[in-house]
C-alpha cells in the first residue's frame, strides 16, 4: 500500500479535493523551463472527451519524466485536466477578460458539459477515467457578465467560471459530478487510487 501520491497539478482545489478523502499527497508541479500550458492545445475538430483524456495523459508523461529527474522516492502521480464544451466546441481557459465575457456569454442560458480526466501511473502500470457532468447557467445580463469577470475568479479556469465560487449564485441545475466539474472526480479517483493500492 502506498503512503503517499504525487499530485501534478498547480490547482488548489484539486488538493483540497484530495484532503476531503483522506489521500496524502505531495506536490509534483512543473519547473519554469518546461512549456506546460501548451500540452493543452486542441488539435483540429477534437473531440472534447478524446481531448481532455490526451491532455490528461500528456501532462503525466511529463510528470512521469519530472519524477525520474528530480531522482523522487517512488509513488503513485496523479494527473487531471477538465474541459468546458458547448456542443462540440472546446471552452478552455480564458486568454483574457474579453475572451472571459465571450465564453460566458455564449454559457449562459444553456446547458453545457464539463469533463474530467483522470489518469493515475504506478511503476508501469496507468489507469485512467473521465468523468462527463451536465451544467446549465442561467441567462445573465451583461452587467452580471462584466461584474463576475471583474472579480477575477474566471481567469485560469475552464469555460471562465468556478462551481465552487461565486458563478454558484448563477448556476440552475447540475446533473453529474460535482467534485468533477471542481477538477476531480471523487468517486472515479478512489476508485483508481485503490486499484493501484492507495488507501482511501
Amino acid at each position: 500500500m502506498s503512503d503517499f501520491i504525487y499530485l501534478a497539478s498547480q490547482s488548489p482545489r484539486r488538493s483540497q479535493l484530495l484532503d476531503q478523502i483522506g489521500v496524502a499527497h505531495k506536490l509534483l508541479l512543473a519547473s519554469p523551463d518546461e512549456d506546460a500550458e501548451s500540452l493543452e492545445n486542441v488539435h483540429g475538430a477534437e473531440a472534447p472527451a478524446r481531448y481532455v483524456a490526451r491532455v490528461t495523459g500528456l501532462k503525466l508523461d511529463a510528470a512521469m519524466q519530472r519524477l525520474t529527474r528530480q531522482g523522487l522516492p517512488a509513488a503513485p502521480v496523479l494527473c487531471a485536466d477538465t474541459t468546458v464544451c458547448l456542443g462540440p466546441e472546446i471552452l478552455g481557459k480564458p486568454a483574457n477578460e474579453v475572451d472571459a465575457v465571450r465564453m460566458l456569454r455564449r454559457l449562459a442560458g444553456h446547458n453545457h458539459r464539463v469533463l474530467t480526466a483522470v489518469a493515475v501511473q504506478k511503476g508501469a502500470k496507468r489507469v485512467s477515467a473521465v468523468s462527463e457532468s451536465w451544467v446549465r447557467l442561467a441567462p445573465m445580463t451583461p452587467a452580471q457578465i462584466n461584474a463576475y469577470v471583474a472579480t477575477g475568479e474566471p481567469m485560469g479556469k475552464a469555460g471562465a467560471y468556478g462551481v465552487q465560487g461565486r458563478a454558484a449564485a448563477h448556476i440552475e441545475t447540475i446533473r453529474g459530478s460535482y467534485s468533477g466539474i471542481m477538477g476531480l472526480p471523487l468517486f472515479e479517483t478512489a476508485a483508481l487510487l485503490r486499484s493501484l493500492g492507495v488507501r482511501c
